[in-house]
């Protein structure tokens, strides 16, 4: 019987990747992803899991935040969607990690590596195959690089192959990407044959645990539906916003169509409309989305319907710099 828990939940990932007790599982998935010369052997979770970060049923960013035992810090998360400014978001919560580790007194020498990272499971950059990017401080002209100061690593899940068939033999990040992707499938027995190590032996109690225990269970179905909700609110009004684009489209394109031929005129409107509702549907369901992460009253997808682009835009930006002042790191163990 499938175990029926997908680690991509937003509790499942932090209870499976932030709680103390699976701090091997982390490192299983930092090894994987970062392949450093000398592979981690240790880390300290700054913020473990706490059923506290879910007392509220909306979604937030459930990062996990951690220190190995050369100091470099690291920020993990997962996303399920590809909400706007995420990348500038990675960069900024790199450069806070960079910045937070200095103290009163101490010296610019002391500051060790920031490594943010993102997994996600919708696309990101769909003109590239590349499951994995990278990206550091170089000076792309002459090729030199600023070495252990920040990195930001995407992970995009769905651009690896890897299947039952393949994944026994398969490398490490390829093992936690169907870990990922595809956990909560199968049963637990099968699972363990397939991934043997230790940390994914001790993943899959996790979410074993979850699957068990009602506390657990009922709180990660909360938060699918959560997640579920969220993703069906963008997409509806995404596509109502292509629906009324294409009408507005045809439109025109009738009335270019008296002056220049009615088919040249209808074809060149249907493809504005479309390029203009899809603009317009990203924006109303990335407004919506942030207004539920602040905890707003959601504006109705007719209201969004009259106003203009630009003003959408406006507010899309009003709504990004309020969910960035909210973006704090609590101080850190030792502080």
């Amino acid at each position: 019987m499938p175990i029926g828990v997908k680690p991509i939940v937003d509790f499942a990932f932090k209870k499976v990747f932030g709680s103390i007790e699976n701090v091997s599982v982390l490192i299983g998935l930092l090894n994987a992803i970062l392949r450093l010369p000398c592979p981690i052997v240790q880390v300290e979770i700054l913020n473990p899991f706490s059923y506290q970060d879910f007392a509220a049923d909306k979604l937030v960013v459930l990062d996990i935040r951690a220190r190995d035992l050369q100091g470099r810090w690291f920020n993990v998360e997962m996303q399920v969607t590809v909400p706007a400014g995420l990348l500038q978001r990675l960069v900024y919560y790199a450069c806070s990690l960079y910045v937070d580790q200095l103290y009163s007194g101490q010296e610019y020498v002391d500051l060790r590596p920031a490594i943010s990272i993102c997994l996600l499971s919708q696309p990101l950059f769909r003109d590239s195959p590349a499951p994995h990017h990278r990206f550091r401080l170089v000076d792309a002209e002459h090729g030199r690089e600023l070495a252990d100061t920040i990195e930001v690593h995407t992970i995009e899940l769905a651009k690896y192959d890897v299947d039952a068939e393949s994944v026994a033999t398969a490398s490490a990040i390829d093992k936690w990407v169907f870990f990922l992707l595809h956990g909560g499938e199968y049963a637990s027995e099968q699972l363990r044959a397939w991934l043997s190590d230790h940390e994914f032996q001790q993943a899959i109690t996790a979410i074993e645990a979850i699957a068990s225990k009602t506390e657990d269970r009922m709180m990660y179905d909360q938060r699918e539906k959560a997640q579920r909700d969220y993703q069906w609110a963008i997409q509806g009004a995404r596509n109502e916003g292509i629906k009324i684009g294409i009408e507005q489209g045809i439109e025109q394109g009738i009335e270019q169509g008296i002056e220049q031929g009615i088919e040249q005129g209808i074809e060149q409107g249907i493809e504005q409309g479309i390029e203009q509702g899809i603009e317009r549907g990203s924006l109303m369901g990335k407004i919506q989305l942030l207004q539920q992460l602040l905890n707003h009253e959601p504006s109705p997808t007719a209201s969004l319907l009259e106003r203009p682009t630009e003003e959408l835009s406006v507010m899309l930006g009003d709504l990004q710099q309020q969910l960035r002042s909210r973006i704090t790191y609590p101080e850190s163990s030792d502080r």
